[in-house]
């Protein structure tokens, strides 16, 4: 677990440069780009530093490496072309703009990053030589999830270039099956590190990236703290929504007519 040490070390010198960053720039954001490489790179750290077996490592360092840079970049593209987002801005406020509070949630996230690290120390310590069935299962469910998550992205970016769509939700695409299609494929995405670490002694530490990533997207930071946000600023458009879309899980929407309006 020494391992981890460092991850914490990176994690902490990135976001103490995140909270100065915001500090100039007014914008919170920032901390989903620094988290996203951050986990990236935590990936390729422990990959690096693991003493299982070679493959499972490179798969671990060429899955979550690129999976962390993808996510990344689209994030930056958004925080450095676009005002604050509205659930940051509402937490400057709430906070007062104390800069002793903000740099505190930037730190909590360096912890996060920790947290989201021990799948991959999981699978840097797998043993197995003959990993390349469950490689192969692994980089599918990556190609089905990242592939998702990026269609599901590009689909809202699309969406909400467009200023006639100003106040009102996007129900294009993916977004027709679920009101969050993009965290529905960032959790899947987490179960590749699970068949990566099939035959690993820490096996299930792999299980800490479904598990914990559904409790903070479904309960924590993610589902409740985004739909808060839509109501906000988009009232009866997106209860409309939330009545006929799925929250997470995609499926047929309840009633194709609201979709339409």
């Amino acid at each position: 677990m020494i391992n981890l040490a460092w991850v914490l070390l990176y994690a902490v010198v990135a976001m103490t440069w995140g909270a100065a960053w915001q500090r100039r720039h007014h914008n919170i954001g920032v901390v989903d780009v620094l988290w996203a490489q951050g986990v990236g790179a935590a990936a390729v750290l422990l990959a690096w530093l693991g003493d299982g077996e070679v493959l499972p490592r490179v798969a671990l360092g060429v899955l979550g490496g690129l999976w962390g840079l993808r996510l990344a970049l689209h994030l930056w593209r958004r925080v450095r072309s676009e005002e604050e987002d509205g659930r940051y801005q509402y937490l400057r406020a709430h906070w007062g703009g104390h800069q002793g509070k903000i740099f505190g949630f930037f730190m909590a996230q360096a912890a996060l990053i920790v947290l989201f690290a021990l799948p991959f120390v999981a699978v840097a310590a797998n043993p197995r030589a003959d990993m390349w069935p469950w490689v192969a299962a692994a980089a599918g469910v990556w190609l089905l999830s990242v592939g998702g998550e990026t269609v599901a992205d590009r689909q809202l970016a699309r969406f909400r270039a467009n200023p006639a769509h100003k106040g009102r939700t996007c129900r294009e695409g993916l977004w027709r099956y679920s009101r969050h299609p993009n965290y529905f494929f960032e959790w899947l995405h987490w179960f590749a590190y699970v068949l990566l670490a099939v035959g690993s002694p820490l096996w299930w530490l792999a299980w800490a990236g479904p598990l914990v990533m559904y409790l903070f997207l479904r309960y924590l930071s993610g589902v409740p703290f985004t739909e808060k946000q839509a109501l906000r600023s988009r009232g009866e458009d997106y209860r409309a929504y939330q009545r006929s879309t799925p929250m997470f899980f995609p499926w047929f929407p309840r009633n194709s007519k609201e979709h339409s309006e």
